[in-house]
C-alpha cells in the first residue's frame, strides 16, 4: 500500500468538502478518482500534496502517519502533482520552467545546455515536439500543460496526482499522455489519476473510486464496472441522453457572416452562421480556431476581410463594442481570461453589465444581487451564497459563473471556445441543455471543442479549419471522426 487517508474531513465556511473519507492507493497502480465538480476532488489531492491541511483525520505514505503534510514534505516522501491551474512562469524558458529551483550546473553556473537536453528528452516520450528553448509564455494552453507534466515526471516522483492532465490536450496528444502514463506504471510509479474522459479512466485505471458531495461512494475494480453504473454513482441519477435534441429548426435568416478574414493565424476564413444554430469550429491545436473567435471578439485585430452582423457590416475592435452588437465569448482559459477570481459570485456576474445597472457611478445592488441569483438558480451554480470567490469554486462551477457572466450581455451570438474543458459529466449534461437554450430561445451559438464526440453531439454543422484555412464543411448527416479528422489535417 502506497497511501492511505483514514477519516479526512475538511471543512469550509457553510460547505463540508471532505466528509470523513477513506481511501487506499495501492502501489503501482493507476487509482482514478472521479466525481462532479464540487464533489470534493481537488480538496482529496491538496491533502495529499500538503496544499491543505484536514480538520480531522490521518495520512499514512508508505508507513509513515501525518496529521497534515506540506508541500515540501510531501514531495520528499516522493508524491508529485499536476494540477490543473498552470503553475509556470511565463517569462522562462520551457527548460527554465521544468527545472525551476533543480537547474543542474557547471559549479555555480546554470548548465543549459544539459538542461535543455533533459527536456528533450522528456518530450520524446510524448513524441511531441516543443522547442525546450521556447519561453512558456508563447505556448498555447494545450503545449503549456504538456510542460507542466513535463515538469513532475522530471521530478522522478513515486506517486502522481494527475489532476485533469488530458483536459486541453488534442486527442492525438491524450494519446502520447496515456502511453507515457502506461509506462509510468509500468516503471512502478503509482498513479493517482483524474479525469471527466471516461473513455480514459476505462483505459488508464485498474481501480475507481468515486465521490459525490465530498463523500466517497465506492471504490470499484475498473474491470468490474460500466459506464453507466459509474455515472449513476458519480451523479446520483442516470442520465437520459448524453446530448439531449433540440426542438427546433435551424433559421433560414444569416445571423453572421465572415468573409475573407485574417489576422493572427487567421487567412482567409469565410463562414456563416444561422439564426437558432450551433456551428462547430473544429481543427486541431493551431489551427486558427480560438484566433478566429477572438477576432470576432475584437480581442485581437483583423488584418483583411469583412464581417457581418444581421445585415450590418461591424468593426469590433474592442471586447466592449463587440458586446455592445450582442456577441459574446466564453473563453478557453478561465483563470486567465474568464474570472476574476478575486472577487465574489456576484461582482463576476454583473462586472459585464456594470454601465446599465449603474446610475452616477453607483451600481443598484439589488439589481446586481436579483441578476447573480437568477443566474445561480437558473443554471445550478454550486455555492454558499454570492458573496463566495469563485476562485474557491470547483472548476466546472467556475466556468458556469463565466458563462452567467455572458449571458447577463443579453448576446445575439455566444461563442464558447472549450466549454466542458475539465468538467464532470453532470455538469456537461447542464451546460449542453444550456446551449440548447440558448439557440432555442433564437439566438446563436458557435462551438469550439477538441472533443470529437461533442463537436458533433453539438453541433447543426461543423466547419473545420487547417493552419488558419477553411478546409472543409460538414452538415449534420456527413459528420464522422474520420471526415472531420481528414480536414483537419488536410488529407
Amino acid at each position: 500500500m502506497f497511501l492511505q487517508l483514514k477519516n479526512i474531513t475538511k471543512r469550509y465556511p457553510g460547505v463540508v468538502a471532505l466528509d470523513d473519507v477513506s481511501l487506499d492507493i495501492i502501489e503501482g497502480e493507476v487509482h482514478a478518482l472521479v466525481g462532479e465538480n464540487g464533489a470534493g476532488k481537488s480538496t482529496l489531492i491538496k491533502t495529499c500534496t500538503g496544499a491543505i491541511s484536514p480538520d480531522e483525520g490521518t495520512i499514512v505514505i508508505q508507513g509513515q502517519e501525518f496529521s497534515a503534510l506540506t508541500p515540501k514534505l510531501s514531495e520528499s516522501v516522493g508524491v508529485g502533482v499536476i494540477y490543473q491551474e498552470f503553475n509556470l512562469v511565463d517569462e522562462l524558458s520551457v527548460a527554465e520552467n521544468i527545472f525551476l529551483g533543480r537547474a543542474p550546473r557547471k559549479g555555480l553556473v546554470i548548465d543549459r545546455k544539459k538542461m535543455e537536453s533533459e527536456a528533450a528528452k522528456i518530450f520524446q516520450q510524448f513524441d511531441i515536439k516543443i522547442d525546450p528553448a521556447e519561453l512558456v509564455g508563447n505556448l498555447t494552453v494545450g503545449y503549456q500543460q504538456l510542460v507542466e507534466i513535463a515538469k513532475a515526471i522530471s521530478q522522478k516522483a513515486k506517486m502522481l496526482i494527475m489532476d485533469e492532465p488530458s483536459a486541453p490536450l488534442t486527442q492525438t496528444e491524450a494519446k502520447a499522455l496515456h502511453l507515457v502514463v502506461e509506462k509510468l506504471r509500468d516503471s512502478g510509479v503509482t498513479i493517482v489519476y483524474i479525469s471527466h474522459r471516461m473513455d480514459e479512466i476505462f483505459k488508464l485505471s485498474d481501480r475507481i473510486t468515486v465521490l459525490r458531495d465530498g463523500q466517497k461512494v465506492k471504490t470499484i475494480k475498473t474491470a468490474e464496472t460500466n459506464l453507466d453504473e459509474l455515472v449513476k454513482l458519480m451523479v446520483g441519477r442516470e442520465l437520459k441522453e448524453t446530448y439531449p435534441q433540440r426542438n427546433h429548426q435551424v433559421s433560414d435568416e444569416v445571423l453572421l457572416t465572415v468573409e475573407n478574414v485574417s489576422g493572427t493565424i487567421v487567412d482567409d476564413v469565410s463562414l456563416q452562421i444561422k439564426k437558432g444554430e450551433v456551428l462547430g469550429l473544429a481543427g486541431l491545436i493551431g489551427s486558427g480556431r480560438t484566433e478566429l473567435a477572438e477576432i470576432l471578439f475584437g480581442y485581437k485585430p483583423k488584418t483583411s476581410g469583412r464581417i457581418t452582423l444581421e445585415g450590418k457590416e461591424i468593426e469590433s475592435k474592442t471586447p466592449k463594442q463587440a458586446i455592445a452588437k450582442g456577441i459574446a465569448l466564453v473563453p478557453e482559459d478561465r483563470k486567465k481570461l474568464g474570472a476574476l477570481l478575486e472577487f465574489d459570485i456576484k461582482e463576476n456576474i454583473s462586472v459585464s453589465v456594470l454601465e446599465r445597472i449603474s446610475k452616477f457611478f453607483t451600481v443598484n445592488r439589488t439589481t446586481e444581487v436579483d441578476i447573480a441569483e437568477g443566474y445561480r438558480k437558473a443554471i445550478r451554480i454550486k455555492a454558499p451564497n454570492l458573496e463566495e470567490k469563485i476562485k474557491n469554486l470547483s472548476g466546472g462551477n467556475q466556468q458556469k459563473v463565466i458563462i452567467a457572466k455572458w449571458l447577463a450581455t443579453e448576446p445575439t451570438l455566444v461563442i464558447f471556445d472549450e466549454p466542458t474543458r475539465g468538467i464532470d459529466v453532470g455538469a456537461k449534461s447542464e451546460i449542453y441543455e444550456l446551449v440548447n437554450s440558448l439557440v432555442e430561445s433564437g439566438k446563436s451559438v458557435l462551438m469550439i471543442s477538441s472533443e470529437m464526440e461533442e463537436v458533433m453531439g453539438m453541433s447543426d454543422r461543423i466547419v473545420v479549419l487547417h493552419e488558419g484555412r477553411v478546409t472543409g464543411e460538414l452538415a449534420r448527416k456527413d459528420f464522422s471522426q474520420e471526415a472531420i479528422m481528414g480536414f483537419a489535417s488536410h488529407n
